[in-house]
Parts: structure tokens; C-alpha cells; sequence
């Protein structure tokens, strides 16, 4: 296994030494091996990269737009070459099996960043409301903290949009998979964008995370990651009035009317549920089912998991990697050894390697609505099937949750369009329909504030102006 040591931030146009000689380790989940580190950085990194996103913030957002997106073309271009070695990256510091993390570790980001610099190079929207001329202008320093389920994808669907709306950012990668941003430092390099447009600078959340949240330089604060983090970031920016635009967990329902084709639906389902080892925020962990093909559907979804073999990530026949840390793991493993209902696939007693953060896919039936595997987010290859018995009884369980981010459902078009349109949450898939990265992304309730992606997620780093004559 290659080593990989990072010892700069990249903070006005250059790879720059941090503040402090501390290091952060960065471990391989399969193997429990720390294969490379990056800088623990501090207050005073982030400081200087603040300022140096401030001091390019009136070249950048003055740019015309052709520029800007002919920027962000070469952004993307220089990134595309390096889609081989993310891949490999997200392998090594996630595990996630190199197939998917070939399709959607390294290509979902760059669909993403093709598409912000569509944008970029349309000049913004005006209005014209009587005597009043509305325009939309960017709204400055942003302050992108990401998480470490998708290293690339979280950081470019925020980092793409800022730059496209005109502003300038300092990224926090997460510390458990802070490699793959540095493949997108090195990708800025190349592309040659103004210096101090992006700045990046690694650490953990108290030093780093807190210091870009409170930091009163920081226009918006953009964060995905766990609720309890998002409080505290929005606690730390409501003293400045900031602007904070959140995307947070997710207990998603997958319903199976009666009608359904109940084959595909449990198989696509399950799918879902599993996906990067289940440390999917929109994940379908709850799997809510029709009475009369209730047992038919535990039987197939526990069949489906036997078929997803977990081991080593860069070996083709692995189908479910580790999870990211034994932090995590250990988390997972408290949901499973607590819960009270059916075990029908899985477990703790199931068979993994007996090196890596491995949990076994793992499937519970019969499961209470109100119960804590049913409730809370596990980020983890678990999920809860839950009989219903009418279309109202599906919606209530559905909708039972204090998260609303994701969701399906299965059935007759107009019947599974009726039900979708009930779910309070903020996307909705419809008898399979494929993610759209242009429509806009993000949660009801608990699971968030603000929408990602497309022109939606432009807007979250515009302010509007109205301009009366």
C-alpha cells in the first residue's frame, strides 16, 4: 500500500506549511493500517485562508461570467484526469469497493462540476417587479465544512456552486478521507484560477470546523454532516447572523404499495440501503411493506443481502466495503445488539474479515415504528422492514420521523405519484427514477436548511438585491 503524506494547506493559490507541525493520521479501514497524514490545522490557518478568500472576493465575484465558467471548465478537466487516482484514494481512506467508487465516488462529483460550470457562464437572473429591479449577487466568503461518506461529491456540490454564484471559499475536508480534497487542491493548481479563490485547510471539527463557523469573515456557512454538529454550527453562526445552509441525516422510507413489482422494488431497495456500506445520508433504511406480500418481500430482501459480499475493497467480487472508522463500526454495532426485533439477515454473529471495520449486511423484520432502529440514523448497512396495511397507514410511518431528507416509493404511477406528494420529505424516487445531480437536493425537519445542486444550490451563495427606479 503506497503512502500518502500531505503536509500543506492550500491557502491563496499555493500549497503553503501550516501554523503547527501536528499531524493527523489517516487510516485504511480495511486494513486498520494509517497509510498517510495531513496537517492538524488550527485558528491561524484558518485566519490566513480566510483572508485570502476575502481578498479575492471583489476580483471574483466582478468576473464576467464567460470567465468564470470557462474557469471552472479547466477546473473540471484537470480534475477529470485524476479520476483513476480518486477512485484509488476513496479505496484506501474510506473503502469503499473501487467499482462504485469509480462510478460514484469520482464520476457523480465531476457530472456535478460539469454542470456548475454550465452555469457559471450564464449571467444571473434579473427581475423586474414595477419599479424595482431585482438582481442576484454572490454573497461572499463561504465556509464549506464536508463530511466523509463522499469526500468528492460533498465538497464539489458546495465548492462548484460558491464559485459559480461568484464566491470565494475555505474548505474543511473531513479528517477520516481529507485525501480526495487534495486531489481537487492539486486539480486548482493545474486549472490556474485566480489565487485565494479556493483555500483549503485539513483539521479536525473543534479546531477547524469551529474556527471557519464562528469565523466573522464568513458570510455563509455551507455543512453537511450529523444534526448534532449542524446545531453547533448554527449556534456558532446565529451570533453574527450568518447565513448557514445545512444538510443532515436521514431516515429514509422506502414504501411498497400492494401494487408494486414487488421483485424489483425489495432488490432496488435493499440496494439503496446498503450502498457505501449503508454511510448514505438518503439511504432507504426503513423498508415499509403491504401486508399481503409482507412475508414474501422479508423473504427476498434477506436473500438479497446474502449476495453482498463484504471484503476487500479492490477486490472485484467485493460488493460491501468496510465502514470508515472502529468508532463507527462500534456505533453500528450497538444499533444491531440493542435492537428487539426479527433478525433475518445478518448480525453480529454473521461472518466479516476478521481485519477491517466490517458489519455484516444486516436486515431486522417486524419492526415497531417508534423503535430506536427505526427512529434513528445509523449510517450503517441495517435496515427495518415495516408492515402497513393502507396507503394513509404507509404515509404516517412514512412520515414519522424527525428527518425528512430522502425517500421511494413503488406502485401504479398515479397511486405512488399521490403517496410521494404526502411525504414531508425533500426528494422522493417513484418506482425507480434515477438521481437527477441538477435538481435540487436537501431536507425537511431535522434532516436540514437549504437545497444543493443545480440552480438551487447557486441560489444558497446569492443574495438578493432589489434596485428600485
Amino acid at each position: 500500500m503506497t503512502s500518502v503524506f500531505r503536509d500543506e494547506h492550500w491557502i491563496g493559490g499555493a500549497f503553503v506549511p501550516p501554523e503547527s507541525a501536528e499531524r493527523i493520521g489517516v487510516e485504511n479501514p480495511y486494513t486498520e493500517e494509517v497509510f498517510g497524514h495531513v496537517p492538524a490545522g488550527t485558528a491561524e490557518d484558518v485566519n490566513l485562508a480566510v483572508s485570502a478568500a476575502r481578498a479575492a472576493f471583489d476580483g471574483w465575484a466582478a468576473t464576467p461570467p464567460a470567465e468564470r465558467g470557462a474557469a471552472l471548465g479547466r477546473l473540471h478537466r484537470a480534475l477529470a484526469a485524476r479520476a483513476d487516482e480518486i477512485a484509488r484514494i476513496v479505496g484506501l481512506e474510506l473503502g469503499t469497493p473501487l467499482k462504485i467508487a469509480k462510478a460514484v465516488q469520482a464520476g457523480l462529483p465531476l457530472t456535478v462540476l460539469a454542470g456548475y460550470a454550465e452555469l457559471a457562464a450564464q449571467p444571473p437572473a434579473e427581475e423586474t417587479i414595477g419599479n424595482s429591479l431585482v438582481v442576484h449577487e454572490p454573497a461572499g466568503v463561504v465556509g464549506a465544512i464536508t463530511p466523509w461518506n463522499y469526500p468528492l461529491h460533498q465538497v464539489v456540490a458546495k465548492v462548484g456552486a460558491a464559485l459559480a454564484a461568484g464566491c470565494t471559499v475555505v474548505l474543511k475536508p473531513s479528517e477520516l478521507t481529507p485525501l480526495t480534497a487534495y486531489l481537487l487542491a492539486d486539480a486548482f493548481a493545474e486549472a490556474q484560477l485566480p489565487p485565494g479563490v479556493f483555500n483549503m485547510v485539513t483539521g479536525t471539527g473543534p479546531a477547524v470546523g469551529a474556527a471557519i463557523a464562528g469565523h466573522p469573515d464568513v458570510d455563509v456557512v455551507s455543512f453537511t454532516g450529523s444534526t448534532v454538529t449542524g446545531r453547533a454550527i448554527s449556534r456558532a453562526a446565529a451570533d453574527r447572523i450568518a447565513k448557514v445552509s445545512l444538510e443532515l441525516g436521514g431516515k429514509s422510507a422506502n414504501v411498497i404499495l400492494e401494487d408494486a413489482d414487488l421483485i424489483k422494488a425489495v432488490k432496488v431497495g435493499v440496494g439503496n440501503a446498503f450502498l457505501n456500506s449503508g454511510q448514505t445520508c438518503t439511504a432507504w433504511t426503513r423498508m415499509l411493506v403491504h401486508r399481503s406480500h409482507y412475508d414474501e418481500a422479508v423473504e427476498l430482501a434477506a436473500k438479497t443481502a446474502a449476495a453482498y459480499t463484504v471484503g476487500d475493497p479492490f477486490d472485484p467480487a467485493t460488493r460491501l466495503g468496510p465502514l470508515a472508522s472502529a468508532a463507527q463500526r462500534e456505533r453500528v454495532r450497538g444499533f444491531i445488539e440493542r435492537a428487539t426485533a426479527r433478525l433475518v439477515a445478518g448480525g453480529l454473529d454473521a461472518p466479516v474479515p476478521s481485519t477491517g471495520h466490517f458489519v455484516a449486511p444486516t436486515i431486522f423484520a417486524d419492526v415497531d415504528p417508534d423503535s430506536e432502529i427505526a427512529q434513528e440514523e445509523i449510517f450503517g448497512p441495517v435496515l427495518s422492514i415495516i408492515p402497513f396495511g393502507s396507503d394513509d397507514e404507509a404515509v404516517a410511518i412514512a412520515n414519522n420521523s424527525k428527518y425528512g431528507l430522502a425517500g421511494a416509493v413503488w406502485g401504479s404511477d398515479e397511486r405512488a405519484l399521490a403517496v410521494a406528494r404526502r411525504l414531508r420529505t425533500g426528494a422522493v424516487d417513484v418506482n425507480g427514477g434515477s438521481f437527477n445531480p441538477f435538481a435540487p437536493f436537501g431536507g425537511y425537519k431535522q434532516s436540514g436548511v437549504g437545497r444543493e445542486l443545480g440552480a438551487y444550490g447557486l441560489a444558497e451563495f446569492q443574495q438578493v438585491k432589489a434596485i428600485q427606479r
